[in-house]
């Protein structure tokens, strides 16, 4: 019973430690995240490919009211 308290007690112990060196990796990997996304050259890049997204639907559009 006692072999059994202590593997319980390291789980518990390791689930603790576990969960905070977690979310302090998740919240570092967050704020990395948006620092990046609002890096210039990522934004500029994101509104080219928004721009771009935006004509081939409206292209897509077009041509499927041209079948009908």
């Amino acid at each position: 019973m006692s072999g059994k308290l202590w593997f319980v007690s390291g789980l518990a112990i390791g689930y603790v430690l576990g969960t905070r060196a977690g979310r302090e990796k998740y919240d570092e990997l967050v704020a990395n995240a948006r620092q990046l996304w609002q890096h210039p050259t990522v934004q500029e890049a994101a509104g080219v490919v928004q721009a771009q997204s935006q004509r081939l639907v409206s292209e897509g559009r077009r041509r499927l009211e041209q079948q009908a």
